[in-house]
């Protein structure tokens, strides 16, 4: 089979953000049925569309999905987990900061992710701008997993930890996808 990307570092640069997805998405299958559906069914709908994303990655990756849709289809996934897991339905946080600027934050990723697509040349979008999306998103699971760590301990804190970074794993190789799309379409 051959590969859209020839580079080793950028072979490796996506495959390694695909290794962590996939394992931090069986993980999360595997909390589900360790918690239970009623404890845990929210991270099984959000893993559907994790799952979408690492299949159209891989897709991509064999060029399988042409550029366009890859584009749009991945935006479409990730927006909507950023709606689910960070707009409407936000986990429960102990500081009312901690939850105003992760709020704060999903909304200006979501328009980040709007704005980008939106865009009829997409692809003269900046190398910044691309890993903005993902830094937002990183910063967001960093400030989750601050509160994580202010609150007591359970047994669901670890599958909590871990849910909270599948989303900008996800988001650094689909932008790392995206980059290279967008120095291919400049040149």
């Amino acid at each position: 089979m051959e590969t859209r990307f020839k580079k080793t570092a950028k072979i490796f640069d996506i495959g390694i953000a695909a290794v962590a997805a996939i394992l931090s998405v069986g993980m999360m299958l595997f909390g589900v049925f360790f918690y239970g559906l009623e404890e845990t069914w929210p991270e099984l709908v959000l893993n559907l569309f994790y799952i979408a994303c690492l299949v159209m990655m891989g897709l991509y990756f064999f060029n399988r999905l042409d550029t366009q849709r890859f584009n749009y289809w991945s935006s479409v996934c990730v927006g909507v987990t950023i709606l689910l897991r960070d707009i409407l339905f936000p986990p429960p946080l102990a500081y009312h900061w901690i939850h105003l600027t992760c709020f704060t934050l999903s909304v200006l990723l979501l328009m980040m992710l709007t704005y980008f697509y939106a865009r009829k040349d997409w692809q003269s979008y900046s190398k910044g701008n691309l890993w903005l999306i993902f830094v937002v998103d990183a910063l967001i699971a960093t400030l989750y997993n601050i509160d994580l760590y202010l609150e007591p301990f359970d047994e669901l804190t670890y599958y909590g930890m871990t849910e909270i970074w599948i989303r900008p794993t996800i988001t650094y190789g689909l932008v790392a996808c995206f980059v290279t799309e967008a120095k291919e379409s400049s040149k």
